[in-house]
C-alpha cells in the first residue's frame, strides 16, 4: 500500500477547534511522552494549557489528509508574541526562567517562540520545514529582527547533559549584547567541562533536534541553564540574530536539509 502523502496547510490559530488541536498536540508531547505537567494542564481533556496562551499567538500545522476532525488534524505548533504586541507591564514567558533585561533594551523587533512540537508521526518528515517556512514568512512580515525563547532538554540530571551544555557554552554563547542570563535563585552554570574534553561528535547526538536547527541557521545561546521539574527539562535560551545568519543557514532554511 502506497503510504499517503500529507495534505499540509498553515495558519495561525482562529477558531476554538484550532486551539483545542494546538493544546492537545502539545499534552501529547509534553505531558504524555515527556512527562511534564503544570497548574492549567487538564488531564482528563488532554490539553496542556497555561496562563500566557489566550494572549499569544499559535502558529499550526494541519495535515488535511489526517483522518478525524480539524483539531485531529493538528500536527504542528509554535506559540508566538512579538515585542510589539506584548501589554504593556506584561511579560514574556521566557521571563520565567531568564532576565531578558539585554534583549528588550536593544530598540530592536523581536518575536518570541515557544511550545514548538511536531506530532510523533511527523518527525523526519517535512512537517518541521512546513513551520519554518511559515515563521520565516512571519518574520519577514512584521520586520522581526531577534528571535529567542527557551528550548528543552529531558531530564533535569545536570551529569547526564554535561557534554551538550558544555559544548553549547563552549561554542554557541551569544554575544554580549543579546546574551541573556538564567535567574540567579535557578542559574545552572553550563560550562562544567573544559572544552578540550568536549567529543563535539558524540556530544551532538544528546542534542535535540529542534536545537540543533537553530543552531545550524546560526542560533545562539544565553548564560546558564533553568532547570524546570515541571515539565522534567533542562531549559536553555535561544537567541537567533535575524542579520547575522549565515549563508548556509540561510540555505538550510530554503531547502530544509
Amino acid at each position: 500500500m502506497t503510504p499517503r502523502a500529507p495534505e499540509f496547510s498553515l495558519r495561525l490559530a482562529q477558531t476554538e477547534a484550532d486551539y483545542h488541536g494546538a493544546a492537545r498536540l502539545r499534552y501529547d508531547v509534553f505531558v504524555a511522552e515527556l512527562g511534564g505537567d503544570g497548574a492549567l494542564v487538564d488531564h482528563e481533556a488532554r490539553l496542556e494549557l497555561d496562563a500566557f496562551d489566550p494572549h499569544y499567538e499559535h502558529m499550526i500545522l494541519l495535515d488535511h489528509a489526517r483522518p478525524g476532525t480539524e483539531s485531529d488534524q493538528v500536527v504542528g505548533v509554535y506559540r508566538l508574541m512579538r515585542s510589539d504586541r506584548l501589554a504593556t507591564g506584561a511579560q514574556f514567558y521566557s521571563e520565567s526562567e531568564y532576565d531578558l533585561t539585554r534583549l528588550r533594551q536593544s530598540g530592536r523587533r523581536l518575536l518570541e517562540l515557544g511550545r514548538s512540537c511536531v506530532h510523533a508521526d511527523y518527525r523526519g518528515g517535512t512537517a518541521m520545514h512546513e513551520l519554518w517556512q511559515g515563521l520565516a514568512a512571519y518574520v519577514a512580515e512584521h520586520g522581526v529582527e531577534v528571535l529567542f525563547g527557551v528550548a528543552s532538554f529531558h531530564g533535569t540530571d545536570i551529569e547526564a547533559l554535561a557534554g551538550p551544555l558544555s559544548l553549547l557554552h563552549h561554542r554557541h554563547l551569544a554575544p554580549h549584547e543579546l546574551r541573556v542570563r538564567a535567574h540567579d535563585g535557578a542559574f545552572q552554570r553550563m560550562d562544567l567541562l573544559d572544552e578540550d574534553r568536549i567529543d563535539r561528535r558524540a556530544t551532538m547526538v544528546q542534542v535535540p533536534a529542534l536545537i540543533k536547527a537553530y543552531l545550524r541557521l546560526g542560533g545562539t545561546v544565553g548564560e546558564g541553564a533553568f532547570i524546570d521539574h515541571a515539565f522534567n527539562t533542562t531549559d536553555v535560551c535561544l537567541v537567533m540574530d535575524t542579520a547575522r545568519l549565515s549563508e548556509a543557514g540561510r540555505r538550510y532554511a530554503e531547502v530544509g536539509s
